[in-house]
């Protein structure tokens, strides 16, 4: 009985292997949306590090986080590094590309929970006098990071978290602040 249990189970485990290993290692999330507010402001809220604090969706899981920036204060170049819990982990934003009112291309470089990169950019277009802005993010996964999400639906934790601070950048854009 011990013997066909333990077969069972390796069989189980050999299942999983073969289902992670040929999820694609390339990892794509994109969100949009549209912001009643001019191209120039709502860009102005991503182009500048300092900004995101008030529409970032992760800046609220760590107000004690350590927050530093370094470079210009805008544009390409900026870098923001971050310490923070569990929840926000520790990590480095590099603004690499910046083309005003249109573009901005952030490397993100993660250090703890776990390591690893992504691309993220943020593209602008008019939409009558409106803005849609669309975020994405790309990374390549490893074997584990592909079995994380896998079984946590990565690409789904990632796109909330992304429309929830598309959904913050509007009210902050809208409003003015």
């Amino acid at each position: 009985m011990l013997k066909k249990v333990l077969i069972a189970l390796a069989a189980l485990i050999l299942i999983f292997v073969v289902v992670v290993a040929l999820q694609p290692s390339e990892f794509h999330v994109e969100r949009s949306a549209t912001i009643a507010a001019p191209q120039d402001e709502v860009f102005a809220q991503v182009n500048d590090f300092r900004k995101w604090d008030a529409w970032s969706p992760w800046a609220k899981l760590d107000p004690q986080a350590k927050i530093a920036f370094e470079g210009p204060p805008s544009g390409e170049g900026t870098v923001m590094t971050w310490a923070g819990n569990d929840k926000v982990g520790e990590g480095k934003m590099t603004l690499d590309e910046s083309r005003p009112s249109d573009l901005v291309k952030i490397k993100v470089d993660f250090v703890r929970p776990f390591e690893g990169s992504n691309t993220s950019q943020f593209t602008f277009k008019p939409d009558g006098d409106r803005t849609s802005v669309t975020w994405t993010m790309d990374a390549r996964h490893n074997f584990f990071e592909k079995a994380f999400c896998l079984i946590m639906n990565g690409k789904k934790m990632v796109g909330d978290d992304m429309e929830k601070g598309l959904t913050q950048m509007k009210s902050v854009a809208e409003s003015g602040s």
